[in-house]
């Protein structure tokens, strides 16, 4: 990755960069229903964006990961869910996703964190240590494509609820 990027929390005036990135991340992406940046700004004005980091490449906003808290069917606490994590396309392939990735879980584990969560590509997300997990799950998330990762040493067991702005609808 490029040693001039620099990972940061985001700040208010981050807002219409993390939209435009995100979108333009997703747009071309068959998996996407053009809602990412919904999501963001759902998360965000529900109070629920628990960490929100940005990359910034010579004072330009080229990435964006957010973190949010999910609930556990079993009762268990303190669980975030990753995502989603963007990057402008043209800085793709070139470690910024990581970099965020990797700075959040960091972040995370910090604030005393028990454990993340999150519905992806099954190839990216095991070089960060997340697993599927046998008896943890999402409603109408295919097995491959969720996964785990406890800094507690335990996993939980049971359903993980997401925010509701995970379900936004697009409007046109």
């Amino acid at each position: 990755m490029n040693p001039n990027i620099l990972i940061r929390e985001e700040t208010s005036a981050d807002i219409d960069a993390i939209t435009e990135v995100t979108a333009a991340a997703f747009r071309t992406l068959e998996i996407s229903d053009d809602t990412e940046h919904l999501m963001i700004l759902g998360l965000r004005e529900a109070g629920a964006l628990t960490l929100s980091l940005v990359a910034e490449l010579d004072g330009r906003l080229i990435g964006h990961v957010a973190f949010s808290p999910v609930s556990l069917s079993d009762g268990t606490a303190n669980w975030f869910g990753l995502g989603p994590v963007s990057v402008s396309p043209e800085h793709h392939r070139q470690g910024v996703g990581s970099a965020l990735i990797r700075e959040g879980l960091s972040r995370l584990k910090a604030m005393k964190a028990s454990g993340c969560c999150v519905v992806g590509h099954p190839e990216y997300y095991g070089r960060f240590g997340f697993e599927h997990v046998d008896g943890l799950s999402v409603e109408d998330v295919p097995r491959e494509a969720f996964f785990a990762l406890s800094f507690a040493g335990e996993l939980p067991c049971g359903t993980v609820s997401l925010h509701d702005a995970f379900f936004t609808t697009k409007q046109d």
